[in-house]
């Protein structure tokens, strides 16, 4: 249907649902807008007016929008939907830290390049076999898949890079698995085994047990 001016009234309400869907979910990607029936070109419209800004490749939010961590994280998971979020990341996800990570964490496959984003910056490690495999959890955030490592592997891989992130920082995600009782003992225990910390785990392991 149009105006009389030859206008779709339609496309004139592209604009408002694609800012309608940037409040929603924080982050926008060109592909979201097949969401709502709009032209890519809207963006650009958007950009231009000054109701929209670019936060990186592909990504656009409301000037001045706070992004919360679940939408970092869909943001990556969409562009690198391989990444296993981990170590201080998967942390702060399960609410086993104070740490506020300034880098987005995610284990890929031994052999793999950094990721290139834009936003957010990211902090990789490389694994392999089960190290890599084993422990990855699903968690549907803003539509998106996001592969995280569990309680138990989290904590097991924190010891196996505390020269990355601080034996006080795995000290603290071991007691606070527990506290929270969100792993047992046998669980860490197994994947301790598998990232072959066994040894190094072993007297705090039997503190508490």
């Amino acid at each position: 249907m149009k105006t009389k001016a030859g206008r779709s009234i339609h496309a004139d309400t592209h604009p408002q649902r694609v800012l309608d869907l940037a409040r929603r979910r924080g982050v926008l990607r060109p592909g979201d807008l097949e969401d709502v029936g709009a032209a890519r070109v809207v963006l650009t419209r958007l950009m231009a007016s000054g109701q929209l800004e670019r936060v990186g490749r592909g990504l656009y939010r409301l000037p001045g929008a706070q992004v919360s961590a679940h939408e970092t994280l869909a943001t990556v998971a969409a562009r690198v939907p391989q990444a296993v979020f981990c170590l201080l990341t998967a942390l702060q996800f399960h609410g086993l830290t104070t740490q506020l990570p300034r880098q987005v964490w995610i284990a890929m496959p031994r052999g793999s390049h950094v990721p290139r984003l834009d936003y957010p910056p990211l902090k990789m490690v490389q694994s392999s076999g089960e190290a890599f495999d084993e422990g990855i959890e699903l968690h549907t955030r803003d539509q998106v898949p996001l592969r995280v490592y569990g309680v138990a592997k989290t904590v097991a891989d924190c010891f196996k890079h505390r020269n990355k992130v601080g034996l006080d920082v795995a000290l603290e995600a071991l007691r606070e698995a527990r506290a929270q009782n969100k792993a047992t003992v046998d669980e860490i225990w197994h994947y301790a085994g598998i990232c072959r910390v066994a040894q190094v785990m072993r007297p705090y392991l039997e503190a508490l047990a």
